[in-house]
């Protein structure tokens, strides 16, 4: 019997359920692995070395549960910790083991939805920060012009179960008229953060019609699905049984409560005490 090798699944706390949700659409078959680390939530305000320690600690924790393969499903983490660890720490820890994250495949693909050459990014403080998104998309569409807006209150709003409540609207309206008010040729719009897709109705609501909004879910998990298209032995090494195990680092009641309007069905999670206040 193969031993059990999911995929491990990782965000600063249940934004990434709705990239988890697009993979295990496009990929029913295998094992998954989530864990949210919500009690170090939010990661946006966090320095670049506070969110690479805290992502490299939990990328070890996931190699030790047995995953080959770890999503960054955090654009933040993405953004502050994806390169280092790749570079420095996985071929000292785990050579054969792989961490992928967000940013690349959506930067791969973002460019072909616009047609003014003009994209609008929606991200946290630590996002936008980073550069991220305007670096990696000049490297695919150097024609591209990048406009960023930062949403501090966003995630806040969703995690407390705001998002489709009046209450929400001034924020979202604020950001978007701001996005919207630096270049009005922008016909395209990413929502460069997990959590993000709950307010797309909102969002839609604020934009003219026109204007295309992305989320990452479907571009991650098609990517996904090239990507172990691509690299068959590492494939092969992944479990498939179906199954998909659910981890939080704070309170499992409150994880529960929140984690099925991002995953779309409900969740029963597990504690995990990581070791670092």
């Amino acid at each position: 019997m193969q031993a059990k090798s999911p995929i491990g699944v990782f965000d600063s706390g249940y934004g990434g359920l709705t990239v988890l949700k697009e993979i295990v659409k496009q990929l029913p078959e295998y094992d998954y692995i989530y864990m949210g680390d919500n009690a170090r939530a939010p990661y946006g305000p966090r320095s670049f070395d506070t969110v690479y320690h805290y992502t490299l600690e939990a990328v070890q924790w996931f190699f030790a549960q047995g995953c080959e393969l770890v999503i960054l499903a955090c654009n933040t983490a993405s953004a502050k910790a994806l390169r280092t660890i790749q570079q420095k720490d996985l071929p000292k820890l785990a050579p054969t083991k792989r961490v992928l994250g967000v940013i690349r495949p959506t930067t791969e693909m973002i460019g072909n939805y616009s047609k003014t050459g003009k994209v609008g990014v929606l991200g946290t403080a630590g996002t936008v920060q980073s550069e991220s998104y305007p670096i990696e998309i000049a490297k695919f569409f150097p024609q591209v012009k990048v406009y960023q807006e930062a949403c501090p209150m966003w995630v806040p709003l969703i995690e407390n179960n705001e998002y489709d409540k009046p209450g929400a609207d001034y924020f979202v309206q604020k950001h978007l008229d701001h996005l919207m008010g630096i270049s009005a040729g922008i016909d395209t719009i990413l929502l460069a953060c997990t959590h993000y897709p709950l307010l797309i109705n909102k969002i839609r609501s604020f934009v003219h019609p026109g204007i295309t909004i992305i989320s990452q879910g479907e571009i991650v998990a098609h990517s996904l699905v090239i990507y172990l298209e691509k690299h068959s032995e590492l494939a092969g090494k992944i479990s498939k049984n179906g199954q998909i195990s659910f981890f939080t680092t704070d309170s499992i009641t409150d994880f529960d409560s929140h984690a099925s309007n991002f995953f779309g069905k409900p969740v029963r999670s597990q504690h995990l005490d990581l070791g670092i206040k």
